[in-house]
């Protein structure tokens, strides 16, 4: 059995940074990449309800009903449209220009001088269930808020029976973006691991050139390292350039330790370029390792770890699956990381699943990679 040599090694990186240097695909994965997608989601991805049009129909005008109209107008959540006509409303609700219809019928301000207050019709286009629920809440908000300054300007005190005090942790300005950019740097990070390393290793098979690296006196483990090592340290370059574009760019708060954030990612990145090189060990072909790469990294990542969709609201069948996907662990880690703090709670747990995953497809690449051309 060859023994471990250093030189060889050196060789290899050498020649693997050399090749890098000299295609501008690997270049591209590892910074346009990145580049592209946060460009892309950071400002074309929005879970925020601003500005949502909505008819506010007033039937018969009144200081009241003027008070009230001035509460949606400064609102930043909506953008009124005031009409004097229910049946146009409907219509521009029927025609998806306004996603709800607030309705002040000609008694409201006379029923809101009497003890059992006045009636407001609310509805609510119910086709996306989600911004639904928003607006419905938002409408609510904007309701009371005008309620108790009435009453704060006529000297009295509203009554209820429950007073709630609201208290937001972590994410206190409410902002989808500092929830969607962290956990789009999983996305980034397992694309360019998978690919990089899938498609580069693939070619090689398909060019003849691992075939003559098979033929010299290098060791499998020589090899592996040779390929994992260029791509780690150009990963590492993606990360460190999308953590800069979240930051500064999106405004992103990183409240826990920038060590803790590259050291987690570094074992992220591991696991991606591990896999990588398992699924060009299997394929040997450029398309078919950019397929598969992108079917088993991708579309997991981005439907099954957290990014978007949250795991607690899905079958339980479909939680199970999701312990098999990387990327998981990983939006755990970013969103505690960079929103939260350093919660050790959160992290270890984590970054051990992410560490056991590593050394599993290292492990498995390594017992399927033999110096056969087979």
């Amino acid at each position: 059995m060859k023994r471990f040599r250093w030189q060889r090694l050196q060789a290899l990186l050498r020649k693997e940074t050399i090749q890098i240097l000299r295609d501008p695909s690997s270049i591209g994965i590892a910074f346009v990449l990145p580049l592209v997608l946060l460009l892309l989601f950071g400002y074309g991805v929005s879970l925020d309800a601003r500005k949502v049009p909505l008819a506010l129909v007033v039937e018969n005008p009144s200081p009241d009903t003027a008070s009230f109209a001035g509460a949606f107008a400064e609102s930043p959540w909506f953008a009124p449209y005031l009409l004097t006509d229910y049946p146009a409303a409907e219509a521009a609700l029927l025609n998806g220009r306004v996603r709800g219809i607030v309705r002040l019928r000609p008694d409201f301000g006379r029923d809101l001088h009497r003890p059992e207050g006045a009636d407001i019709q609310v509805i609510v286009n119910g086709v996306d269930a989600n911004t639904a629920r928003l607006v419905e809440g938002y409408l609510q908000g904007v309701w009371q808020t005008w309620l108790g300054q009435r009453m704060r300007l006529q000297g009295r005190e509203l009554k209820a029976p429950v007073m709630l005090e609201h208290r937001i942790w972590f994410n206190p300005e409410v902002r989808s973006r500092n929830f969607l950019v962290p956990g789009l740097i999983a996305l980034i990070m397992i694309l360019i691991g998978a690919l990089l390393t899938a498609m580069v290793v693939a070619r090689e098979w398909e060019r003849g050139t691992m075939e003559a690296l098979m033929a010299t006196p290098v060791t499998v483990g020589e090899i592996l390292l040779g390929k994992l090592l260029p791509f780690f340290l150009l990963g590492m370059g993606g990360l460190v350039l999308s953590v800069a574009m979240a930051v500064w760019l999106f405004r992103v708060p990183l409240i826990g330790s920038a060590w803790v954030l590259f050291a987690s990612s570094a074992v992220f990145l591991l696991v991606a370029l591990a896999m990588g090189l398992f699924i060009s060990t299997l394929t040997r072909n450029q398309f078919t390792a950019a397929q598969v790469a992108l079917i088993a990294t991708f579309l997991p990542s981005f439907i099954l770890s957290g990014f978007i969709f949250d795991i607690g609201s899905m079958p339980a069948p479909i939680q199970l699956i999701t312990y098999l996907v990387a990327s998981r662990y990983f939006v755990a880690i970013l969103h505690t990381v960079f929103l939260a703090g350093d919660v050790w709670g959160v992290i270890l747990p984590n970054l051990l699943a992410l560490g056991l995953m590593a050394g599993l497809f290292a492990g498995i690449t390594r017992r399927l990679t033999r110096k056969r051309l087979e």
